[in-house]
């Protein structure tokens, strides 16, 4: 085990920063690729690309509406929104990663306010994962470009910056304020950092809590109500823990002794294996009743931890819509929807973005109720789109928040913010037969789908969909019908048909089974037990 690291780390301005126009985010392929072409100078944040670059990566239209989301274009051209967070009155604020600035975007009003960060270098760009307000009236955001964390005062409208505290290659991202500390997890330092905001004479003091495995990679984090630090610790595609740090009682203990001495921090550090399946956590946010949940980004699951039992249950979203990857040349063979980063609701749902589905996902976890509302905005350069389809592509939703019964979201590729009303009803209920079934290998079994209209708006066409996180040897799903017309006035029942191969593996798994209505897709769960 790694000493911890404590010391002091002053406000401090930028210098010597390399300016380049580049920006490296945690996912595969979203860093400009080097060209040759013009740079037509239009002086705005799009001079950081050529030419050929700038619908990838400023935008391709207009912000969009749908019956549930409604976007809106940020004033200036090519600002990349990234992460997003609420005040205590309800204005949207947003970390501008083209130009180092923070926006306010005014709900009641729908205008935003932009704050000029006078520090931030000509023509630099970055990747701002994390974005939260403290009760002082101040927000503190991440910085990946410069290595930073940066507070911006309200009332004043200043902006100060620390230089992040680290040895080796780091990668700050999520912040969260939790009193006078500042929590922050170093992706490719594979550490958390926590920053100590109760002097008032300009310094502060922090600790690091270093990886309990060597070279593995720190990401999404929360605090659970005994105050346990729960993160992932992993390296892509080869698994990893997820750790449970003790805060409250090693920082009693931390005030009771010399700040010379250290603590056996494996004395606070419980760890989990990773199940099958987890190979990229990324976002991961701790439930109502204690539950851990975690989203994979590598894949179409996110899980769920149960620190009674020290189990985990595997969860699949609904399969990508066709609009969101466009396969023209037909590479993608397996598509993904990517649940990216995790919240809780005030009603107590989860929230996840699906970075590759283009959507935002609401999980009760109580009735296993997933609804998925897809975004009207697409950039086709982040999709295998065809040249000649703008109804095609990504539009890059990395970060969001909640707010009441509205999901804010950033779209980093096309320039907007939007939001998702959760209060507008579904237009129709889905009901299923069984929520537990039990099959021998070889048996299968019906199930009965009820999918009744609800009269809040018009229906045309809907797809019955199916996934499933047993692989499709082990299990196969089947139903009498695919796309069909919804009768306003009656419910529809489908019939499904789940079967367990003849040599499939026992095990628990989980079914999604639901109906997608274009720009809503509404699902429900059942689990599906095989044995020999």
């Amino acid at each position: 085990m790694k000493k911890r690291t404590k010391g002091i780390i002053m406000f401090a301005f930028l210098g010597g920063i390399m300016l380049t126009s580049g920006i490296v985010i945690a996912i595969p392929n979203i860093a400009p690729v080097e060209s040759d072409e013009n740079i037509t100078i239009t002086g705005t944040p799009a001079d950081n690309y050529p030419d050929e670059q700038r619908d990838r990566f400023c935008g391709t239209g207009n912000a969009k509406s749908t019956s549930y989301i409604k976007e809106f274009k940020l004033p200036t051209v090519c600002a990349q929104p990234h992460a997003i967070a609420t005040d205590p009155q309800g204005n949207i604020w947003i970390a501008e990663s083209n130009t180092g600035n923070l926006a306010k975007f005014e709900p009641s009003t729908e205008t935003f306010v932009e704050f000029e960060n006078p520090m931030w270098p000509e023509g630099a760009n970055a990747a701002m994962w994390g974005l939260d307000y403290s009760p002082d009236g101040t927000f503190w955001y991440t910085d990946t470009r410069t290595d930073s964390i940066w507070k911006f005062s309200i009332e004043e409208e200043k902006f100060d910056r620390i230089s992040y505290p680290s040895e080796t290659e780091s990668f700050p991202q999520q912040i969260k304020v939790d009193g006078s500390k500042i929590i922050v997890n170093d992706l490719h330092g594979g550490k958390i950092t926590f920053l100590d905001l109760a002097q008032s004479t300009g310094q502060l003091t922090y600790f690091s809590l270093p990886s309990p495995l060597e070279g593995y990679l720190a990401a999404g984090f929360d605090l659970d109500a005994n105050n346990n630090l729960w993160y992932t610790n992993w390296l892509p595609q080869q698994g990893g823990i997820l750790v449970k740090f003790d805060t409250e009682k090693y920082f009693d203990e931390f005030i009771t002794i010399e700040e010379s001495n250290d603590l056996p921090l494996g004395n606070f550090i419980e760890f989990y294996n990773f199940p099958p399946g987890m190979n990229t956590p990324n976002g991961l946010s701790v439930g109502p009743d204690g539950s851990i949940w975690i989203a994979d980004t590598s894949s179409s699951n996110f899980f769920k931890f149960n620190p009674n039992d020290e189990s985990f249950t595997r969860y699949v979203t609904s399969p990508p819509p066709l609009s969101s990857y466009g396969n023209f040349t037909g590479v993608v063979k397996t598509p993904v929807s990517r649940p990216y980063w995790t919240a809780f609701a005030d009603d107590g749902r989860l929230v996840f973005n699906e970075q590759t589905a283009n959507r935002i996902a609401l999980f009760d976890i109580n009735n296993e109720h997933l609804i998925e509302y897809l975004a009207p905005s697409k950039n086709p350069a982040w999709a295998d789109c065809s040249p000649v389809d703008n109804t095609c592509g990504l539009a890059q939703m990395f970060s969001f928040t909640t707010s009441g019964e509205k999901i804010w979201f950033t779209q980093w590729a096309e320039n907007n913010i939007g939001f998702v009303d959760t209060s507008i009803p579904l237009p129709y209920d889905v009901e299923l037969s069984e929520n537990n079934i039990t099959l021998r290998k070889g048996e299968s079994t019906e199930i009965i789908m009820t999918v009744t209209p609800t009269g809040s708006s018009d229906m045309s066409d809907v797809s019955f969909v199916s996934s499933t996180t047993a692989t499709f040897s082990d299990l196969k799903v089947m139903s009498d019908v695919d796309k069909f017309q919804l009768d306003a006035d009656a419910p529809r029942v489908i019939k499904v048909s789940v079967l367990a191969g003849q040599s499939a593996l026992s095990g628990t798994h989980k079914v999604l089974l639901g109906i997608d209505a274009n720009d809503v897709t509404v699902s429900k769960y059942i689990s599906v037990k095989i044995i020999q």
